[in-house]
């Protein structure tokens, strides 16, 4: 036995690595049910609450840059709070979230709500994420990257499970819910409190190991210096917001952007290639290590990103189901790997970073797509889907959108409807820009159509606002893909200098703490 590996075996004596590896996956599977349930609901909370693409994207943009600041200042803390009180904290988060969510239909502005529900929960994401990565990394000293790998594979793991159970609530009578008083957007956000409940079973009671850092020694000031100072950690670091951005971005509007695609499957068509593509990336990172063997981390990022952008960018001229999962194969096999070998590359080549190393990649990946890729590529959908608008339909829509919601607003039925005074007061305001300008206002308008859809749904007016918003939605959606794909030629160079340098110097080398 070696000095490194007698350190170790030392180092996890009365921990219980088999629990506390399945409790991890089970805890990163709360994060990605929320997500993958997100993501197959984002078009209903729009239809309901009458949200521009932009409020939409906040609110999805909020579960990954919340996500960011909390993993971020938890990640280096690990050892001095503890991994078991951290993990706590995001069973509480994982609970209060989603109800703040479920209860948005109650408050006077939901976006706010709905809003705050998605960054706590974002909060308890990033915790799980802070502690598990050095928990994971710790317990596997001698094989980081292929059971990081392994861990992140319930990322999408748990995408499809909580896809797939989206899918499935949707095709159950609406009927059903009611008798739980409530609708099946709010069932489909309660779904993560299975895992939750279950992590925080396995948890509760175990002994954590202190992080490999603190183990062998290093300090914090040599884990700071290590992280800030060393080159590939700073190429790893830009790298990642690139590769989160890719992989992400899209996956945060893929149920949305693509429901367009196949019209067998309706408005669902979007959660089956999202879910299609969930499944290969889990099988795939749960077979790394002979993949990343063969190639070398290194060289398994430069092929992903090639890959990646491939994928994405014909998956935006796919028209045909069959070019469609073709591309989106593609897509999600290039996409697969990136996340956490670049996590798996830092553990192995920068080790005295530690936690803070490992928290600052996936803070700053997840802190990028959340305040800047997800919330941009709304906005690009915005701004593109608004020169899908015909002109003179879309004027008379409004118009008489706005006769209809006035009836509706005098009538007993607006009992029931909260702030639709607000809803006639925009529409009545964008028709009254476009006679003074004679154009269409950019976002207002389509906001507009939106609260038509929302207070009138099973009206004329309601199916014709309904048939104008949608392709263009879809339209721009398409474009702001476009848009994401373009980053993989910046993270071909940049992975691809890193392959050659490390096949020019001998070969990927990994370096162990002593």
């Amino acid at each position: 036995m070696t000095k490194t590996d007698a350190l170790s075996s030392k180092g996890l004596v009365g921990i219980n690595s088999r629990r506390l590896f399945v409790g991890s996956c089970l805890a990163l599977i709360s994060t990605s049910v929320i997500f993958g349930v997100m993501s197959a609901m984002i078009g209903d909370l729009k239809t309901i609450f009458a949200l521009s693409n932009t409020e939409a994207g906040w609110i999805r943009g909020a579960a990954n840059w919340g996500f960011a600041f909390t993993i971020i200042i938890f990640g280096p803390l690990c050892d001095a709070i503890g991994m078991g009180r951290l993990l706590r904290f995001s069973f509480v988060g994982h609970i209060l979230g989603p109800l703040l969510m479920i209860l948005a239909q109650t408050a006077d502005n939901p976006f706010w709500m709905l809003f705050s529900g998605a960054l706590i929960v974002a909060l308890a994401n990033g915790t799980v994420e802070a502690v598990c990565n050095p928990l994971v990394a710790t317990i596997f000293p001698d094989q980081k990257t292929q059971k990081l790998n392994q861990f992140h594979m319930w990322f999408p793991g748990g995408i499809v499970i909580g896809g797939l159970l989206a899918f499935l609530i949707d095709r159950l009578p609406s009927d059903l819910w009611n008798n739980f008083f409530l609708a099946s957007w709010q069932i489909k956000l309660a779904l993560v409190f299975v895992p939750t409940f279950i992590y925080g079973f396995i948890f509760t009671g175990q002994k954590f190991p202190a992080t490999e850092r603190v183990q062998s020694g290093v300090s914090f000031l040599e884990m700071f210096k290590e992280t800030f100072f060393r080159p590939l950690f700073i190429v790893l670091f830009l790298s990642i917001s690139l590769t989160a951005s890719l992989e992400l971005g899209p996956n945060n509007w893929m149920a949305e952007v693509m429901k367009k695609a196949m019209s067998f499957a309706g408005d669902n068509a979007g959660i089956l290639v999202l879910v299609y593509g969930c499944t290969l990336m889990a099988i795939l990172r749960y077979y790394a290590g002979p993949v990343i063997h063969k190639l070398s981390p290194t060289g398994v990022l430069f092929v992903s990103v090639i890959l990646a952008g491939l994928g994405l960018t014909a998956l935006t001229f796919a028209v045909r189901p069959i070019v469609i999962f073709l591309s989106a194969t593609i897509f999600y096999f290039g996409v697969c790997y990136c996340w956490p070998t670049i996590l798996g590359v830092a553990a192995e080549r920068v080790p005295k970073g530690g936690a803070l190393a490992l928290s600052l990649l996936t803070g700053w990946g997840m802190l990028v797509v959340g305040l800047i890729t997800v919330p941009i590529m709304g906005w690009i959908t915005d701004l593109y889907g608004h020169t899908k608008l015909p002109p003179q339909q879309t004027i008379s829509c409004l118009v008489a959108g706005s006769e209809k919601l006035t009836q509706i607003q005098a009538s007993e039925q607006s009992q029931n409807l909260r702030n639709i005074d607000k809803a006639i007061a925009l529409v009545q305001e964008v028709t009254t820009q476009i006679e003074a300008t004679d154009r269409l206002p950019k976002i207002k308008t389509a906001k507009a159509l939106r609260e038509i859809v929302r207070y009138a749904p099973e009206t004329e007016m309601g199916r014709q606002a309904q048939a104008l918003i949608k392709p263009a939605d879809d339209y721009g959606g398409i474009i702001s893909f476009r848009y994401v794909a373009a980053l993989s030629v910046i993270l071909v160079l940049i992975f691809g200098t890193l392959f050659i340098r490390d096949r020019a110097q001998g070969g990927y080398k990994v370096e162990k703490l002593k």
